[in-house]
């Protein structure tokens, strides 16, 4: 039987830990301050920033929250970052991504500063992560390794396959894999024999944002497989063939006409890995627990804390 690596159990430890240091910062000088920029109304966006909000009053951080329209032009944005970064009570600015095809949205990460830079996107904290300074790091696989620590699992002399190699998840993944002695491999859409290279893994990480895409032939029997996706599947047939052996799945997209999955085929993962993160409730929860950690640790550092 499978294990199931639960992200919610991990996001409530890391709460836990986190509230003390802000109620350390409240005392001594201020709450962490972060700033939330929403350029439009995308609709996960939406549902994402509203998370990353309610995290915030959680642990006591106070929180801002911007809402340009998706008319913006990128100098608007750009302008509003600045004006962000002048700010003492602010500690971090996120800037919520897509943004609106007519932003250059590398200008608008590179105008971050970058010791607000709670997402870890900034080239320079990327380049702190590639030689091992520290900095801070992207929340998504920084939270990984938050999930793999807490439950113990071994990465040292492993083999990891991360599939995807965007710059909020795929890369960063692999060097922090990479820097806790992993045997790393990068897998993206022209990987020849995706399938055999990725059964090579100990640790199987999948970011390439298609739904259900890693299936029984991509693991390894015993594989931890961690499923970074999140895919809203809308048509009847593809729910009925990924979640018909799950009556309260079907249950779920009866009710909402939708049901989440992950980059990882659902039953192939639970029949063959020796441990997962399922989808929702893996990987998702710490992405917005590390964003809460990286906007303390900028306020530890920029007040001396």
């Amino acid at each position: 039987m499978a294990r199931l690596l639960s992200g919610i159990r991990v996001r409530d430890e890391i709460f836990a830990e986190s509230r003390p240091r802000v109620e350390r910062l409240r005392e001594r000088k201020r709450p962490p301050g972060l700033a939330v920029i929403l350029v439009g109304d995308d609709p996960a966006s939406k549902i994402y920033v509203r998370n990353k909000v309610k995290a915030c009053e959680k642990l006591g951080i106070h929180s801002e929250r911007y809402t340009p329209p998706a008319t913006a032009a990128t100098e608007e944005i750009v302008e509003l970052v600045q004006r962000l970064n002048e700010r003492e009570e602010i500690d971090g600015i996120l800037v919520q991504m897509p943004l609106p095809k007519q932003i250059d949205s590398h200008k608008v990460l590179l105008a971050v500063d970058p010791a607000k830079d709670v997402d870890g996107f900034h080239p320079l904290n990327m380049g702190y992560l590639l030689t091992g300074r520290p900095g801070p790091r992207a929340c998504t696989p920084a939270g990984v390794m938050e999930l793999l620590h807490r439950y113990q699992i071994p990465i040292l002399g492993r083999r990891a396959v991360v599939v995807g190699r965007s710059d909020i998840v795929g890369k960063p993944m692999a060097m922090l894999l990479m820097h806790e002695h992993a045997t790393v491999t990068i897998c993206h859409s022209r990987t020849r024999d995706l399938p055999a290279v990725a059964r090579e893994a100990d640790i199987l990480v999948a970011a390439i944002g298609r739904p259900a895409f890693v299936t029984a032939d991509f693991i390894k029997e015993g594989a931890v497989v961690i499923d970074v996706g999140i895919n809203r599947i809308t048509d009847r047939a593809r729910a009925e063939a990924l979640f018909g052996h799950d009556p309260d799945k079907m249950a779920a997209f009866e009710k909402k006409g939708s049901v989440l999955v992950g980059d990882v085929h659902p039953r192939d993962v639970a029949g063959k890995a020796g441990a997962y993160t399922p989808v929702p409730g893996g990987v998702g929860p710490l992405t917005i627990a590390m964003l809460m950690v990286n906007t303390i640790n900028a306020a530890e550092r920029r007040l001396g804390v």
